[in-house]
């Protein structure tokens, strides 16, 4: 064993916050392993063409007010590729009627009901009910308790159908009678504790409406997201150039074991094992491979549970290429969402030339919409075939917009367990989690399964991955402990 050789490191898994991982561990002078198991780099981040157009086929955008995306953008070298949103503004096919989605709302929650009766979505006795939120006393609540619940107890039921749950189903393909309300709304749930009324609790999270009026305002707006204009699926390969890390596809790590001097992974298939020995591991998997890679560890048996219990949802985008000709009224806005008490196969649309002007200009006499589908409890819908799932998609957007013929060009991707489920006791599971993982030396995880599912969030759990790692080698080498590696 060489004394003197930098640390390992070995991250497990290739997604968007095991590759920030390995970024931000390059601040010491460490060795850095990126273990994937898939033929590809980028987890749920990836693009191709439709209609000889770049689009992306996960995630089409981030929060730009939350500098970790960004800020992670930047430093792997495209910030010249950082575009913001033609247009923010979305509606709701509710009632097979498209109407506005209000703009001061908290992920349904309004936060302006003079702006939701302006809208229409609700019926006048589900606005009436809806607006005793302002007049009820405090909903008293204990611990966790679940989104419908809680936030139908404040407004009713119809807003939960009709606004609530259509954005939790966009997010987390989740349902609102499952998905924990401190976990998926943690600055609501914190306000809600300061005010009687949630309208007022999700005001407080608002910034002051714009006094500019038209394009000023509508400027304003699009700066809350970004995307790059090569497509957010560019971003891994990039961050792993920049990272420094070997970066080995195909190497699948199927065990991982404690040695005198630090960590043993096995590698590859079951008939051509091999191993690779770290000083320090960064987990960077979804909830069920990572509970099978503590099994060896006897310490780690409360994260084992907690990480088992954290339900994932698959789903499917199905994108669309239409000649602008075929819609009989220019597309509006960004898209829009759908309740599931209607009906519909899909749950939401993008209007992806119209809400990423840079996708316009590839070609603008296409346009590009992007269907998804796919919410918990709807796998007999994701197991049609993909032509099928294409029909279903291009039905649902005739219907909506009125768009004649079929498309030009069809992509299906789909994402089996793509989206963690954060459940009632989700915070519960994660502090059990860290808290297990903290006791094993040199071991760390990150990604979507904790404090978000959003690329921000992601990086957020990488960079405090790293940190702890870092801090564990450092505190190591003051005290004279050599590493563990042959």
């Amino acid at each position: 064993m060489d004394s003197s050789a930098p640390p390992r490191v070995a991250v497990v898994g290739g997604g968007i916050a095991g590759l920030a991982a390995a970024f931000f561990l390059r601040e010491e002078p460490v060795s850095v392993t990126v273990l994937e198991g898939s033929p590809r780099l980028g987890g749920k981040l990836a693009v191709s063409r439709v209609a000889g157009i770049a689009v992306d086929e996960g995630a089409e955008a981030l929060l730009a007010r939350r500098p970790e995306g960004t800020g992670l953008i930047r430093a792997a070298g495209l910030a010249g590729q950082l575009a913001a949103p033609g247009t923010t503004a979305a509606r709701i096919w509710s009632r097979n009627q498209l109407v506005p989605l209000p703009r001061r709302q908290v992920m349904g929650i309004p936060a302006d009901l003079d702006e939701l009766a302006r809208g229409r979505l609700l019926s006048a006795a589900g606005l009436a009910r809806a607006r005793e939120d302002l007049s009820l006393p405090a909903t008293r609540r204990g611990g966790d308790v679940d989104v419908a619940s809680y936030v139908g107890a404040r407004f009713g039921p119809e807003l939960v159908d009709r606004l609530v749950d259509p954005l939790l189903a966009g997010v987390y393909a989740g349902r609102s009678e499952d998905l924990s309300f401190e976990a998926t709304l943690p600055g609501l749930a914190e306000e809600s504790r300061r005010h009687a009324s949630l309208a007022e609790a999700a005001g407080a999270l608002m910034p002051p409406p714009a006094p500019a009026p038209g394009a000023a305002r509508a400027a304003a707006e699009a700066t809350i997201f970004t995307t790059l204009t090569g497509g957010l699926g560019t971003l891994p390969a990039a961050v792993a150039a920049a990272s420094g890390a070997e970066v080995l596809t195909r190497a699948m790590v199927r065990e991982l074991e404690r040695t005198p001097g630090g960590w043993r992974l096995t590698v590859g298939s079951a008939h051509a094992p091999e191993s690779l020995d770290a000083d320090a591991v960064v987990l960077a998997v979804p909830g069920q491979p990572a509970a099978r890679l503590l099994a060896g560890l006897p310490g780690a048996a409360d994260a084992r549970a907690a990480l088992a219990g954290i339900a994932y949802a698959s789903m499917a985008i199905v994108t669309l290429a239409y000649p602008v000709s075929s819609f009989p009224r220019p597309l509006e806005g960004s898209g829009y969402l759908v309740p599931a008490v209607d009906g519909h196969p899909v749950k939401a649309v993008t209007f992806s030339s119209v809400k990423w002007p840079h996708l316009r200009s590839a070609d603008p006499a296409m346009a590009v919409v992007r269907c998804s589908l796919g919410r918990v409890g709807e796998e007999r819908l994701l197991q049609r075939d993909d032509a099928d799932l294409a029909r279903l998609a291009a039905a649902d957007l005739a219907t909506a917009t009125g768009v004649r013929g079929g498309p030009a060009d069809v992509r299906v991707t789909r994402w089996g367990g793509a989206l963690p489920q954060y459940t009632v006791g989700h915070l519960g599971r994660v502090e059990r989690i860290r808290a297990a993982v903290g006791r094993e030396p040199g071991l760390a995880v990150c990604g979507a399964a904790y404090d978000g599912i959003g690329i921000p969030a992601c990086i957020a759990t990488a960079r405090a991955a790293a940190t702890q790692v870092l801090r564990y080698l450092r505190e190591n080498r003051a005290a004279g402990v050599t590493g563990g590696r042959g």
